[in-house]
């Protein structure tokens, strides 16, 4: 049997890992006993291999989210992010990690037509990225489309509340479940995502009491996005969460001001070019004495 090390070395000449054990689906949703998960689980966004290099030893859960069309590709929203674009950066996460559960999120149009067209937009993330689960948007309507692929060996992340992929429909990406029809649409939305056989369920932007209520309902860990503490995990957009936008969400916390410290650092290198005084001998390649 083969013996693996861990290399962990983040130079550009070995930039993946060597495999190691990674967090698998039973695991994961095996945190929550008797309707609580003890050990909270900690989910971040990543769509680049160093990316996922940072975030993966001190994650559970890395996902790749289709918010990178507004983070990498200055798009306006989700909507017109491609199955292509989420394979490719998929697969760089993949690479770039050894440790968490690696989640693709299904891009708007490439699941909604019906139950085959998502086992085939699924199985083919699966196949071009390695990672171990597709997330997809929606609540009792899109429970069968669950309910089909994970019949068919594809673990599913639900998400409801807030959905992006729905923002002209929503008309925007206010908080939801304020009435207590909306509140009951989404808990039901929840239950019925959890039954069809998602292995967690994603709360986005939804009141925290409805959040609580709904963690306490579902057999299934809940990740929290904008929504409460109670829930069995949390998610953030990695780039928010290290303050490289200058504008976020409300729910966000920002653990670092990177877009300043980035900045600094170019305002120092461009000078030094400006003045001549980079690169210095110990840049310059010289002959040997």
């Amino acid at each position: 049997m083969s013996t693996y090390t861990i290399d962990t070395s983040t130079s550009r000449a070995t930039p993946s890992p060597v495999p190691g054990k990674r967090m698998t689906v039973p695991a994961l949703k095996g945190r929550k006993q008797d309707g609580r998960t003890e050990q909270p689980i900690v989910m971040l966004t990543a769509y680049t291999m160093r990316m996922a290099q940072l975030l993966d030893p001190h994650c559970d859960l890395l996902l790749v989210g289709d918010s990178l069309g507004q983070v990498i590709y200055g798009l306006p929203s989700t909507v017109p992010v491609t199955l292509e674009m989420m394979c490719n950066h998929g697969a760089a996460v993949v690479r770039g990690s050894w440790h968490a559960l690696v989640a693709v999120d299904m891009p708007f149009g490439s699941y909604e037509g019906s139950p085959e067209q998502a086992f085939t937009s699924a199985a083919r993330i699966m196949k071009e990225t390695g990672c171990a689960a597709v997330k997809l948007e929606g609540g009792r309507a899109i429970a069968p489309t669950i309910r089909f692929l994970t019949d068919r060996g594809i673990p599913v992340i639900g998400h409801v509340g807030l959905t992006p992929q729905a923002v002209n429909a929503l008309g925007g990406y206010g908080a939801r479940g304020r009435s207590e029809a909306e509140a009951a649409k989404i808990l039901d939305d929840a239950k019925g995502v959890a039954e069809a056989g998602a292995f967690c369920v994603v709360l986005e932007g939804v009141m925290e009491e409805l959040a609580t209520t709904i963690t306490r309902a579902i057999p299934v860990p809940s990740i929290g996005i904008g929504a409460s503490a109670e829930c069995d995990g949390q998610v953030l957009v990695t780039e928010d969460m290290l303050g490289l936008f200058e504008r976020t969400p409300r729910f966000v916390k920002r653990y670092d001001d990177l877009a300043t410290r980035i900045g600094n650092a170019v305002e120092a290198y461009a000078g030094e070019v400006r003045a001549r005084s980079f690169p210095t001998a110990d840049q310059t390649y010289r002959p040997k004495a």
